[in-house]
């Protein structure tokens, strides 16, 4: 890996192109290196995974939306949609929208944490919806997805955009944007040219996960898919983008980072180096925010120990700065304590899912956010006695870059009302690579299966299974068999009109 330094460069300056991020960003894409076996074997887990998390889906009413305003835009070649048959074909970019609504909606996929967040599985559907419709192999997918896993996961290594309050999509655009130029195999000087497009476009702010959470978490991965897929298609019709954009004297690192003296560090393969970084992701045994993984499951051993539950006077969790913050009360979101909060904002509240773990040794997608689940009163009143603590050493090792060190828990101490405490701590899921049960092909297929039960017909299920497994051997043109279909009574209510199907 090279490490590159990123700053502002003032106007007068003469920044040269080869030395701009996005430039080395579009090389590392356009180099044809070979892709591992041992990624392209993880490459065919995650797609699985977003398909298991996308069945459980479809019925929920962002997902129905979002499929609805896609299927406004049919193509006859163009991309499939989840759901929906393979002669059911959309542009590709509202195919990326409305399987990544599906794919984000449960918050349930794979993840990587470091400087910032991220989902990196939000890069497959753009990049499959282009391949799909652009007539694309299944080893054309392959390595644009491994482009995407790669920029997205070392754009969040080198630079934090919590901190200045950007969404993480903002690394999501260009990564998305890399692996579609990948795919479709084409010039760095054009893939150069859409990551700075797709980085000036899908910069937001981060309040679409704070305080009274909605919908638009789960669009918001979607809409960076959708602006990277258009990104790459206007600058290959000969159209340029803002440049430097991360470098440019009132560009995102002077304006919406840390300022015209800020240094970044952004770690990037060397020509020929093979992209690997999709092996440092992980994905989720429960559907909640990541951080919550490691402490459902030291819930789930914490409770046998406590008994009854009614007996609990108070339960800190030391944990880090980044769950402390964005999860736990040093958010500062009354929200996060309210019964009658959304989905979206209970997902996001640790010392709801560790009452609720607590409660009933394990974590449901659907049943675990029920309303009636949230207003249980002896619910309420236990979730209200647990409070969140920052500990530096638990920040420390969110950090770390040494993988024995890294953790991603906390430390847990119960106070009983007879003054006993009873302490425990996990430093990583249970479902992680250096877990105690680490996610193998098999836990891939079986959360596909379970989370698609009653969803998808059995014979579809291993249809899916059997074409996603012999990816690597897909021709072009077939790659429509990465999805799945399932009768209409499972697509849910009909979503209301809106204005591309306006009566």
């Amino acid at each position: 890996m090279i490490t590159h330094d990123l700053r502002t460069w003032k106007s007068a300056e003469h920044l040269p192109r080869e030395q701009q991020l996005a430039w080395k960003i579009a090389e590392v894409a356009a180099d044809p290196v070979a892709v591992e076996p041992a990624v392209t074997e993880m490459i065919v887990n995650r797609i699985i995974d977003n398909a298991a998390v996308a069945a459980a889906s479809l019925a929920r009413r962002p997902v129905a939306s979002a499929r609805a305003q896609a299927l406004c835009h049919p193509f006859q070649r163009g991309a499939t949609v989840f759901g929906m048959t393979d002669a059911t074909r959309v542009s590709p970019e509202w195919a990326a929208w409305a399987n990544g609504t599906a794919v984000r909606e449960l918050d349930f996929h794979d993840t990587f944490l470091a400087a910032d967040y991220s989902h990196p599985g939000d890069n497959i559907p753009p990049i499959l919806a282009v391949a799909q419709h652009c007539v694309r192999s299944g080893r054309d997918l392959i390595r644009g997805i491994a482009t995407g896993y790669e920029i997205q996961v070392n754009l969040v290594r080198g630079i934090c955009l919590h901190e200045h309050k950007i969404d993480h999509i903002a690394h999501l655009g260009p990564s998305a944007a890399a692996g579609i130029g990948t795919a479709l195999n084409l010039p760095a000087q054009t893939i150069y040219q859409a990551v700075q497009q797709a980085l000036h476009v899908t910069t937001t702010t981060r309040q679409s996960r704070k305080g009274e959470i909605s919908s638009w978490k789960a669009y918001a991965p979607a809409f960076a898919g959708k602006m990277a897929i258009e990104a790459v298609d206007r600058v290959m019709r000969g159209e340029g983008a803002p440049s430097p954009a991360w470098e440019g004297e009132d560009g995102f690192i002077a304006w919406l980072l840390s300022g015209p003296e800020a240094r970044y560090q952004v770690p990037l393969p060397g020509q020929g180096e093979a992209k690997r970084a999709i092996l440092d992701t992980y994905t989720k045994e429960h559907s909640a925010e990541y951080q919550s993984q490691a402490l459902i499951d030291l819930a789930r051993r914490l409770g046998p120990q406590i008994g009854d539950l009614s007996q609990v006077d108070g339960i800190v969790i030391h944990t880090s700065h980044h769950t402390h913050h964005v999860i736990g009360t040093g958010a500062n979101d009354p929200q996060k304590l309210d019964p009658k909060a959304s989905r979206e904002t209970l997902d996001h509240s640790i010392m709801y899912i560790f009452a609720v773990a607590l409660e009933d040794g394990g974590w449901h997608h659907e049943r675990s956010y029920a309303p009636e689940r949230a207003q249980r009163p002896e619910t309420v009143a236990l979730w209200h006695k647990i409070t969140t603590v920052e500990d530096p050493e638990w920040t420390r090792r969110y950090h770390a870059r040494d993988p024995r060190e890294k953790a991603f828990g906390g430390r847990v101490a119960v106070t009983l009302r007879d003054g006993r405490v009873i302490e425990d701590e996990l430093a990583l899921a249970d479902a992680h690579p250096d877990g105690a049960r680490p996610f193998m092909r098999e836990n891939y297929i079986q959360k596909f299966l379970t989370l698609s039960d009653g969803i998808i017909a059995t014979a579809e299920q291993h249809r899916f299974l059997d074409a996603v497994q012999g990816l690597p051997d897909l021709p072009a043109g077939r790659l429509g068999e990465l999805n799945f279909t399932v009768s209409p009574a499972r697509l849910g209510e009909a979503a209301p009109h809106g204005i591309f199907d306006w009566k």
